[in-house]
């Protein structure tokens, strides 16, 4: 038994030396596997970035640029070349093993990449072609382009000087034809130097000279003018010049620019984010990238507008066309493309003086306008201040949508001119009264056409409400002093003497008082009769007419008021004559059956 437990014992201690070299073992399996691992780990991802596929290869040489599969390769091959890159620095000796294959590949697939885009690029240049849509394919495979930049910098500087080329080529074809065809639909008759404000009707032309505009106001007439830098016809579609002239439609220069300049805009947006896009240009490299393209389309805009404004005499037309550049111009700000607004600057410069010539010669033509030469005298509204009112009425109607205080300073001069003018003409009348009518009748004109499209507030407007009626009253008094002079004159007389305290004075006026109280109260029917017909007759505004009348008989009323206060003072106040006054409410229901309604 003691042999049999001892070698027992033997057998045990033996047993734990194993379980210790096993567990020894153990530990150094683990750590080899873990080892391996890593290894495998690091080793695995090396050789996935190193080893080309055979579906790579295969795809890279035969499949078409545009498959999918290509676009996959593409970019995995784009990967493989970067890492080996990568490996190269880390002198990875594996590299030396792939890099050929991986150069041939590379060679490969910018020799496709460069044949397709080339393609699409060379479509661009066909008769009729809509390059959008090969601009839609390109940017569908935006990748080949950047792959070219990470690794064929030539070949993509090559594919971007030859976009620039032919679309710089494309857009200034496109423009200049588009260009010249809508101006063969603008309105035959056009403003000319003689077409002015202050330009009389009756001018004499040369037997050679040109015809006049058949209505030479519509120079100064906005009408339907100004719909044009509406919401609805501002971003309406382009005019198409050939559909125009099968129909024999006709537009004025305005609808033509807004039509050319919006066809600019669409294509400068879409264009400016396509290079952006494709190219991979932003801030100052984008703008200047799209000033190779659009260049020479631009300089050819501004070329032909500076050509057509030093030779356009319609202000309308110009101060329009400035309204729709600031239209234009907010447009793209609100798009975020910033490309055309040097573009839009210079347009600005062009149009401004032009805008502001104009005026200057409107203004001039004015201050010598010689009253002598324009025709009979008659105290109707003048022509000339019909078109004042018609021009200043639109520039002030376009200015309200955009404010600028230029346009405020130039009308103001205008209107002085015009102002001094109509004073000059009324000096031409021999009675005041007649001046009065002529001063009344194109003040309310002026102001009557302002009001129609200016909004109450304007500068104009005021300076013409006041003017219009310190004349009205004025008019009034020359109106009442015939028919009541007398009354009148007693009663200003009367109320001096009595403010000064010389009342008593007033005793010795008995038979003056007694012929004016008697001369009124047989005569005022007739007189009033009397004037109401000839303020009718005189105004050319049936409504102003009946303001003067009401504001004659009110003042009428006043002063008979007053004559009866006079006599009702006490060195007056036994006078006979005051049982002949009339009643003066009665005096006031009588009148108001002889103011005219219209």
């Amino acid at each position: 038994m003691e042999q049999m437990l001892g070698s027992f014992q033997s057998d045990l201690s033996s047993i734990s030396s194993e379980i210790r070299t096993l567990q020894e073992q153990s530990v150094a399996m683990n750590l080899r596997l873990r080892n391996r691992r890593l290894v495998r780990l690091h080793l695995g991802q090396l050789l996935e970035e190193l080893v080309v596929p055979g579906a790579m290869i295969s795809t890279i040489l035969d499949a078409p640029v545009t498959e999918p599969a290509f676009l996959e390769q593409l970019q995995e091959l784009n990967g493989k070349i970067n890492s080996v890159k990568e490996q190269a620095f880390r002198d990875t000796v594996a590299c030396a093993d792939v890099q050929h294959v991986l150069e041939k590949l590379k060679i490969k697939a910018v020799t496709k990449i460069r044949e397709f885009i080339l393609q699409k690029i060379y479509s661009f240049r066909k008769p009729m072609t809509n390059y959008q849509i090969p601009q839609n394919t390109l940017l569908k495979y935006r990748f080949f382009y950047q792959f070219l930049v990470g690794h064929e910098r030539a070949v993509a500087q090559e594919l971007r000087e030859q976009y620039v080329d032919t679309m710089g080529k494309v857009y200034l074809s496109y423009f200049k034809s588009y260009t010249s065809r809508l101006m063969k639909i603008q309105y035959e008759e056009v403003a000319d130097k003689d077409d002015l404000m202050g330009v009389e009707d009756t001018a004499k032309k040369g037997f050679f000279s040109k015809a006049p505009l058949r209505c030479r106001n519509t120079v100064f007439t906005l009408g339907n003018r100004g719909s044009v830098i509406g919401a609805a016809e501002l971003e309406a579609p382009i005019l198409v010049p050939h559909a125009a002239q099968r129909s024999d439609t006709r537009y004025p220069f305005e609808a033509l620019f807004r039509s050319q300049h919006f066809a600019l805009l669409d294509n400068s947006c879409r264009e400016f984010l396509f290079l952006c896009d494709f190219f991979l240009v932003t801030g100052a490299g984008a703008q200047e990238l799209f000033n190779s393209v659009m260049g020479r389309t631009l300089a050819m805009f501004l070329k032909h507008m500076d050509t057509y404004v030093s030779a356009c005499y319609d202000a309308i037309a110009v101060f329009l066309c400035i309204h729709i550049v600031l239209r234009f111009r907010a447009i793209m700000a609100k798009r975020n493309v910033p490309a055309a607004d040097r573009y839009w600057d210079a347009l600005l410069e062009l149009l401004w003086p032009r805008f502001e010539l104009l005026l200057e010669l409107h203004i001039q033509s004015i201050r010598s306008a010689d009253p002598q030469r324009l025709g009979g005298l008659e105290t109707r509204p003048h022509y000339i201040t019909r078109r004042y009112a018609e021009f200043s009425s639109a520039i002030v109607s376009i200015n309200q949508t955009f404010p600028n205080e230029r346009t405020h300073a130039l009308l103001g001069q205008l209107q002085l001119e015009v102002e001094n003018f109509v004073l000059r003409v009324a000096a031409e009348f021999p009675s005041r009264r007649q001046q009065l009518v002529f001063l009344i009748n194109n003040y309310d004109m002026m102001l009557g056409v302002l009001m129609e499209r200016a909004v109450e507030e304007s500068k104009e407007v005021e300076g013409f409400q006041q003017l219009l009626a310190a004349r009205t009253q004025e008019f009034i008094e020359e109106l009442l002093a015939p028919p009541f002079g007398g009354m009148i004159a007693f009663v200003k007389e009367a109320e001096a003497l009595l403010e000064k305290g010389q009342g008593e004075r007033l005793r010795g006026e008995e038979g003056r008082v007694t012929q004016v109280a008697r001369g009124f109260a047989g005569g005022w029917r007739g007189a009033v009769e009397a004037l109401s017909r000839d303020v009718m007759s005189s105004c050319s505004n049936f409504r102003t007419g009946t303001g003067i009348i009401q504001g004659a008989l009110t003042q009428l009323i006043q002063y008979y008021h007053r004559f009866q206060k006079v006599l009702a003072q006490p060195p007056l106040r036994s006078l006979p004559a005051r049982a002949e006054l009339l009643n003066l409410h009665h005096l006031m229901v009588e009148l108001k059956k002889h103011k005219p309604n219209f």
